[in-house]
């Protein structure tokens, strides 16, 4: 069992692990059906995800990616889950119910301040949420995160804008973030999640 880059993410033969602090068993992570898995198997140097952490997590949806971020956290951190549709959140809310250190949280990622007051020092804001706005959605949450904290964004290209090549995009997105951050990692995520891109930001 080797972590890999201090990520609180475990290798083990050709799988991808994580530890259920609840279960005390590891459980698999699959880079075809988590983003921050398959930008691990890139190379992904640092998520700024460590254990106690408080984590912001846009587009939960049914949980199956911040499930593995609340084994990341452990007993002693946080995952808000942020998911906007009702349908979707059934399952995340019940996931919720068997590990205390998940809360979900039903409103619009693209409307922060509706549940700004229901965070308690956010240390790290990931994102997965195909939509048009997509980095402005990232941005104005990344300001609910710690001076010096970090941001993830697991991008997709064709949400952000479909008349342009993913590649055009990835690096229009780049200088975006450039701007206002602190980029300190970059991963295409082919042949994981096609015409998906995933960035590591550290707050100014």
């Amino acid at each position: 069992m080797i972590e890999i880059n201090k990520t609180r993410i475990y290798k083990k033969g050709g799988d991808l692990l994580t530890k259920n602090p609840y279960t005390k068993k590891y459980e698999k992570i699959d880079p075809r059906h988590s983003k921050l898995a398959a930008a691990v198997k890139k190379g992904l140097s640092q998520t700024g995800i460590k254990e106690n952490s408080r984590v912001l997590y846009l587009g939960a949806s049914h949980g199956y990616t911040p499930g593995h971020v609340s084994n990341i956290v452990g007993k002693g951190g946080l995952v808000f889950c942020v998911e906007n549709s009702v349908v979707v959140a059934r399952d995340l809310v019940l996931l919720c119910k068997e590990k205390s250190n998940m809360h979900p949280l039903i409103f619009s990622a693209d409307k922060p301040g509706d549940y700004k007051d229901r965070l308690v020092g956010v240390d790290v804001v990931y994102q997965d949420v195909a939509q048009k706005n997509q980095v402005g959605i990232f941005l104005k949450n990344l300001g609910l995160v710690k001076k010096g904290g970090f941001g993830l964004l697991a991008l997709k290209a064709r949400s952000y804008d479909v008349s342009k090549k993913p590649g055009v995009v990835f690096k229009e997105v780049l200088k975006e973030l450039e701007k206002e951050t602190n980029v300190v990692d970059f991963k295409l995520l082919d042949p994981y999640e096609k015409d998906h891109a995933f960035y590591v930001v550290k707050k100014k």
